[in-house]
């Protein structure tokens, strides 16, 4: 949630880069945003309420001549979305833009109205500015006024803070929120994601809980919370920063849909030996999985639905017991597990809250961990034990797309892998489930030719305010993966179920106004009672999508339509299903006109509960 930028360096482009690099975050948040120059000894401080581009329209006119600058893009947690409530948040000399949440906020806004000073937005940050205003008139510097401040402040924070009376400097801390640094030439940057600085820089330092940084014309230093130096050495990211463009598409999503294919074929490379008979993990120490009796894995939203298809890989291919847990639910509660526990954590930032956290409490119960992730050195990468890492690059739409498929790669490679090794497999059966993970980017790319037909398919259906999204088996989540889709990006209401399950509840809400849309490919082993779902549903009235490799299958009522998917092996099958789910959630949004990049209420990366 939120995205900070802070730059130093030449006073010709400290707009520009500001500017830029903050677009290249909105992602993180749109609710608000703000900007502060120190020129001349004062703080110019510009917010604006709403999308980044009001923000840009008042500065378009405005003359920088300062050399350094913070801002910030909000995703509204304490206060509405307004420009009183948007970041910098502003104490005297102190300029503040912070990402996370102050859960002792109450308690110090209480001592600091008490102590004179006046609260002038509904934010938690406020606490922030006023309490470092406090240290440094009390005759501390601005980093060690920073440093008294956190040891005060409960909660989650990435931070960067200005001051007149030290204009030359920006100071940055975090704790369990994402914040990088990188230095290139004389020009120095902050950010809270890779992208965002991206076209300036392929080096970058992710930043350590605690961590306390000073940016200045002398270049970057890193102290701990006691003041001792500290050393980060510096990662090169190979993304080609031309991935955080459009590159001629409308939508990021839409561009984030066909590169499936090739973040497949990335993620995949250097996974397998030449002779096709074993999966090859470097980061992955054998001696975490030689005693693995049941794996418990925690997610949230796309990465769950993920998660579940990586149980189905897992059990049917390694037959190990694995159960997939909700992680803001699996961290608040006192889950029986042994040494014999596998724990995986999945989040596609690596820096997801309840995820991160989870992870945490599974290490303190003693359980081994992998993390799955796409962000190396990430939270969730630093604390696990070994790393899966995924290749999608940057994803910038909200509404994840190519981060799902990989993640679900991922599974498929660890199903195999720990088949292997257990020998629950011969070398025939693994160079086929070897050979069947190849053929998944050639398989999508035959996928993607339905762009067309989903959006012909999507005037038909746009209008209707209710879908049921029905799958069975491994494609069951790609049923909840597609109506959470729709939920986000066109705002109409959507569930997906076991189609099992429908008699159970479900079927009452059928009739002409509830498409039912089905996952279907003739390779599932429940299509034959997914057709007996159909049928139920039509003698009910209901409308049907119905998605299936079937090309011979007749739909009785010309007002259905049936969407023909390349054939696969069962458990390829929903990296290759669920793109004409996300094909659908975007064409309907778009012909709903919702900001389909940007939806409502929503932020790519939750770093707070």
């Amino acid at each position: 949630m939120c995205g900070i930028v802070a730059y130093v360096g030449s006073s010709d482009r400290t707009k520009s880069v500001l500017c830029e690099s903050l677009g290249r975050l909105e992602y993180r948040g749109y609710d608000s945003s703000g900007i502060c120059f120190v020129e001349n000894g004062r703080s110019r401080v510009i917010r604006s309420e709403g999308k980044l581009e009001n923000l840009f329209t008042k500065l378009k006119d405005c003359e920088v001549t300062s050399s350094l600058g913070i801002a910030h893009t909000r995703w509204a947690t304490h206060g509405d979305p307004s420009e009183r409530n948007a970041h910098p948040q502003v104490s005297g000399p102190i300029s503040v833009v912070h990402n996370g949440i102050v859960e002792n906020y109450p308690e110090l806004k209480k001592e600091l109205i008490a102590a004179g000073y006046e609260f002038r937005s509904d934010t938690d940050t406020e606490v922030i500015s006023h309490l470092i205003r406090d240290f440094t008139e009390k005759g501390n510097s601005l980093l060690e006024s920073t440093r008294k401040t956190f040891e005060k402040i409960e909660g989650s924070y990435a931070v960067a803070v200005m001051s007149d009376k030290e204009p030359g400097k920006i100071i940055a801390t975090r704790r369990f929120s994402p914040l990088i640094i990188a230095r290139s030439g004389s020009e120095c940057f902050l950010a809270s994601d890779i992208p965002a600085i991206l076209p300036y820089t392929r080096e970058f330092i992710f930043l350590e809980d605690n961590d306390f940084v000073v940016l200045d014309e002398n270049g970057v230093s890193i102290t701990d919370a006691a003041g001792g130096d500290v050393r980060r050495d510096p990662t090169v990211v190979d993304w080609d920063p031309s991935v955080t463009e459009k590159s001629g598409y409308r939508h990021y999503m839409l561009k984030e849909i066909f590169e499936q294919p090739s973040a497949i074929f990335d993620t995949l490379r250097g996974k397998f030996t030449a002779d096709m008979r074993k999966v090859v993990f470097e980061d992955l120490d054998p001696s975490l999985l030689r005693n693995t009796q049941r794996i418990i894995i925690a997610a949230c939203g796309t990465s769950y639905h993920a998660s579940l298809i990586g149980k189905y890989m897992i059990e049917e291919v390694a037959g190990v017991n694995t159960q997939v847990e909700l992680a803001s639910e699996f961290r608040h509660r006192n889950p029986v597990v042994g040494p014999d526990t596998l724990f995986i954590a999945v989040s596609q930032s690596g820096e997801t809250a309840d995820t991160s956290e989870a992870l945490l409490k599974a290490k303190e119960l003693g359980m081994n961990s992998i993390g799955i992730t796409n962000v190396v050195l990430s939270k969730i990468s630093r604390e696990s034990d070994c790393v899966i890492a995924t290749k999608a690059g940057p994803e910038i739409g909200v509404a994840s797309t190519k981060s799902f498929t990989t993640q679900v790669m991922a599974f498929y490679l660890l199903s195999v892998y720990l088949a292997i090794s257990r020998k629950a497999v011969d070398s025939k059966r693994a160079r086929q489930l070897i050979a069947d993970a190849i053929s998944v980017s050639k398989l999508q790319q035959e996928a993607l030719g339905l762009d067309e037909h989903l959006r012909e398919l999507s005037r038909d259906f746009y209008g209707y305010r209710n879908f049921i999204y029905l799958g069975r088996g491994i494609n069951y989540p790609v049923a909840l993966e597609g109506a959470l889709k729709l939920k986000e990006v066109s705002y109409i209401h959507a569930e997906g179920y076991a189609a099992g399950e429908m008699k159970h509840g479900p079927i009452a809400l059928i009739d002409r106004n509830m498409p039912v849309v089905f996952i279907a490919p003739e390779e599932d082993v429940y299509y034959k009672k997914l057709l007996g779902n159909f049928q139920e549903v039509k003698a009910r009235g209901g409308r049907i999508i119905f998605i299936t490799s079937d090309r011979e299958l007749r739909l009785p009522d010309e007002r259905d339509r049936k969407i023909v998917i390349p054939k696969s092996s069962y458990l390829v099958s929903p990296m290759v299903s669920v793109i004409p789910v996300q094909f659908m959630a975007y064409h309907v949004a778009n012909i709903l006109g919702t900001d389909v990049d940007q939806p409502r209420n929503l932020a790519k990366v939750v770093t707070v509960e």
